[in-house]
């Protein structure tokens, strides 16, 4: 099992989890749960107590993974499988991503 606390301009969002190659779950943290001022983060992932689950990564996250020609390089000099996902996403979205989410890996 793998995580990762989501953050969104430097606060903490969530925590995203790979329970195994075909389990995933994203939880909104309580502190932006409660806030009205703070967005979802995605219009596909609304605000909510629950635990979103999936058998595949969430589309939000896995578009932030490179395509093509970048990821097979990526994968390549990090040694990480082009078909792990998750392990990828950890690898490459810690500080400079397009956009303002940002993971950083929960060691355990």
């Amino acid at each position: 099992m793998q995580k990762a606390n989501v953050y969104r301009n430097g606060q903490l969002v969530g925590t995203l989890t790979q329970v195994n190659h075909s389990s995933y779950k994203f939880k909104y943290d309580n502190a932006w749960f409660s806030s009205r001022e703070l967005p979802a983060v995605s219009l596909t992932m609304p605000k909510t107590k629950q635990t979103y689950t999936s058998d595949h990564l969430f589309p939000f996250f896995f578009n932030m993974l490179s395509e093509g020609v970048n990821r097979k390089l990526q994968s390549r000099q990090l040694k990480i499988d082009e078909k792990d996902y998750f392990s990828l996403l950890l690898a490459t979205a810690k500080t400079d991503t397009i956009g303002a989410i940002t993971l950083l890996e929960i060691e355990e």
